[in-house]
């Protein structure tokens, strides 16, 4: 028994030789973009074109967010007290929880069960969403994925939605969500937008994937904003400072547009 191997169906290592489920790294490198490696690795197949794009989407839609969430906060304040680069982005990916990034998996949840509801009932989208935010309200419970602190209409979301109906992706699950979001209005008396989370959580969804996964992939998106959040500690604030997260103000590059 000691010497019994256990199985991995992810990477197969031999000399000379690296293929992640079946594909030879050098013949992916270059020609299959980073995103689509990603989905590979999750879901065990290269993506469609149309999921392809929208994994690349929802990538870049999570990558960074601004200084104040409490992952780019928590990885500031580790670099501030002299941790190495990476230490201080585990930090911060340490910080992707409940309430930030974390929604997704719970918004999947809901959206998952509120499907299966509809589609083993005679009830429309409509009357299941009113159902379950009923519920929700009475157990004084959050429904995870809705409103934000910055934005009235998060642009992230918008456009994540605007690209599963061109691309065909749009489902039961993007009528649901719409469905509950018009629901809240209704029950709450206010509008409260779906956000970048909540979009993710819609798109993955409609994508079969798992929802134990949803949180990983929001943190191999925001990983790419915490490197650079960790670097301009490092090399632009003195250490062990004080963070206070309403005191900075940005001074990058003015608004310009792609291409």
């Amino acid at each position: 028994m000691a010497d019994e191997k256990w199985k991995t169906a992810i990477t197969k290592i031999e000399p000379n030789k690296i293929a992640m489920k079946g594909y030879r790294v050098e013949e992916l490198m270059g020609q299959v973009p980073f995103a689509h490696v990603v989905f590979l690795l999750l879901k065990g197949e290269l993506p469609s074109r149309e999921q392809g794009i929208l994994m690349d989407a929802m990538l870049v839609s999570s990558v960074d967010h601004g200084a104040t969430p409490p992952s780019a906060l928590a990885a500031r304040t580790v670099a501030s007290g002299g941790a190495a680069l990476t230490a201080a982005v585990a930090a911060g990916i340490s910080a992707i929880n409940r309430y930030h990034g974390g929604a997704i998996e719970g918004c999947m949840g809901v959206l998952i069960e509120a499907v299966q509801r509809k589609q083993t009932s005679d009830e429309d989208a409509a009357t299941v969403a009113g159902e379950m935010v009923d519920e929700y309200r009475s157990a004084k419970r959050r429904i995870p994925g809705y409103g934000h602190r910055v934005h009235t209409e998060d642009p992230r979301s918008v456009r994540l939605f605007a690209l599963a109906e061109e691309l065909g992706i749009a489902g039961e699950y993007v009528e649901m969500a719409g469905a509950i979001r018009a629901a809240m209005k209704e029950n709450l008396g206010r509008d409260l937008p779906m956000n970048v989370d909540g979009a993710i959580a819609t798109i993955l969804c409609e994508m079969d994937f798992p929802p134990e996964m949803s949180n990983g992939i929001f943190a191999v998106s925001r990983s790419g904003g915490l490197v650079a959040h960790v670097y301009e500690e490092q090399t632009r604030m003195r250490p062990m400072r004080r963070i206070d997260p309403a005191a900075h103000e940005y001074d990058g590059p003015a608004e310009r547009k792609v291409g």
